[in-house]
């Protein structure tokens, strides 16, 4: 291995945490952190506290290594040359396009080396890029500022669209905005120029708009939308039976839009006739698509609208094994920087799966690893490693080739004890029983009841 021997005993006993601090090491690389600031930043400038390491104090955070940011700062007190109350300013001043480009920076950084290693999951439509796209509203901070401590509301600050490429599983791209009451549809102006030829989104249907669909479609590219019951359209053949997926008739028919030119376009409307209804008590879903029929039928679009559920699973994990959402951070812009920060930590996440991929198959990976271990594991050995090891042994990871790089994580992911990180999925939740309440006895005794329980198996 390209390694020193001072890496082996905690390559022995921790793979996954040498993974991770050189995958981070590698990802957000401080030459190129400020140099992205010095290109991107249109307000703020550097006197003293560069933006690499600001990255590096949230990352403790977003990571669980450190609990809060004053914590994180007296850790690196010694490299960090200004005071707390800097540190603060600086996290407040953090443009929220600054924030969005780091997020870019690492998806570009790790997006080769998953597919140098091979470690993709199946392509979800061979062909075509396919991107899933949700928003996400950023959880009420704590009443920290003078404007809010008179108030009972939650302080929202801010949302975020988010991006996932469900075969590389990396956030790819980010539209953050300051005000938590705004509208997710009020950035799709951003989102549509992003959107490249032969790209597939797929989204629910507060995305379904008339102009996101057509500015889609005008790039060359495809959408998988759920229908907006406000979205003009008009039936130009009846529905025609396609068959059965899991959980669904799926039933086809066309349909125009509404356009500007003469030439009306035309696009498929799904209609999913649910075995069981949706929380909502909805039996019908009705799915757009633009998708050409030779590639990909009805059956195989209701199955691409279905994955749209891996970008909940994607902000499920975030919330569950990351700090993103920092509640003390009340400021949007120091707000949407954590929550981006905890965006770039999940891409780090998915390479370090995508290593593991390479070497014991996607299939066992994707089943029965468990997230929560392997942030477990990081979180718990990082501190002391960063001590055994010095920093300056680390920056061999930022100068590694692609080629060397899939070297050293394959041999790593071959060193990893699968059953250290194995899922242990819970059964049916058993439903809660009516709670009984009683004025005269506001506690029990735990034990009296369990004795009561014994005396009754006898």
């Amino acid at each position: 291995m390209l390694l020193g021997s001072i890496f082996e005993r905690f390559i022995a006993h921790s793979p996954i945490s040498v993974m991770a601090r050189g995958l981070l090491e590698h990802a957000l690389l401080p030459a190129e952190l400020d140099a992205l600031f010095a290109r991107t930043a249109q307000r703020q400038y550097t006197r003293d506290l560069l933006f690499s390491t600001t990255v590096d104090l949230m990352s403790l955070v977003v990571t669980g290594v450190r609990p809060t940011i004053h914590a994180g700062f007296q850790a690196l007190k010694e490299s960090i040359p200004v005071s707390v109350t800097s540190v603060y300013n600086k996290l407040d001043g953090i443009e929220p396009t600054l924030s969005a480009e780091m997020v870019r920076h690492t998806t570009r950084k790790l997006e080769p080396l998953i597919r140098q290693l091979g470690g993709q999951r199946p392509q979800l439509l061979p062909g075509y890029r396919v991107k899933i796209l949700d928003g996400n509203h950023l959880a009420a901070t704590e009443h920290r500022l003078k404007e809010l401590r008179t108030s009972n509301a939650g302080p929202l600050p801010g949302l975020c669209l988010v991006v996932l490429d469900p075969s590389l599983m990396l956030a790819i791209d980010v539209f953050p905005c300051e005000d938590g009451h705004a509208q997710e549809r009020s950035l799709l102006a951003a989102v549509a120029d992003s959107v490249q030829a032969g790209d597939v989104w797929i989204d629910d249907r507060n995305f379904c708009t008339l102009g996101f669909l057509s500015a889609v479609a005008a790039r060359q590219a495809f959408f998988v939308t759920r229908q907006h019951k406000n979205l003009p359209w008009e039936g130009l053949t009846p529905f025609v039976f396609a068959g059965k997926v899991e959980g669904a008739d799926v039933w086809e028919q066309q349909i125009g839009l509404p356009h500007d030119a003469d030439a009306r376009p035309f696009c498929r409307r799904l209609k999913l006739v649910l075995d069981k209804p949706t929380r909502d008590g909805e039996r019908e879903l009705f799915v757009l698509t633009n998708l050409p029929a030779a590639d990909a039928d009805a059956l195989c679009v209701a199955g691409l609208y279905r994955s749209r559920w891996t970008i909940e699973i994607m902000f499920r994990e975030l919330s569950d094994l990351l700090e993103n959402e920092i509640d003390t951070l009340a400021y949007p812009k120091a707000a949407l920087f954590g929550f981006c920060t905890g965006l770039a930590a999940y891409n780090v996440m998915s390479a370090i799966k995508a290593a593991l991929r390479s070497v014991h198959g996607a299939e066992k990976i994707d089943a029965e690893l468990s997230g929560y271990y392997v942030a477990d594991e990081i979180a718990g050995t990082y501190r002391g490693m960063m001590i055994a090891i010095p920093a300056e042994e680390w920056l061999v990871f930022g100068s590694l080739t692609m080629e060397e790089w899939s070297e050293v994580l394959r041999a790593l992911a071959s060193r990893v004890r699968l059953d250290k990180y194995r899922k242990h999925p819970r059964g049916v939740k058993k439903p809660r029983p009516k709670r009984q309440s009683h004025k005269s006895k506001p506690h029990v005794s735990t034990a009296k009841l369990l004795a009561e329980r014994r005396s009754k198996r006898r």
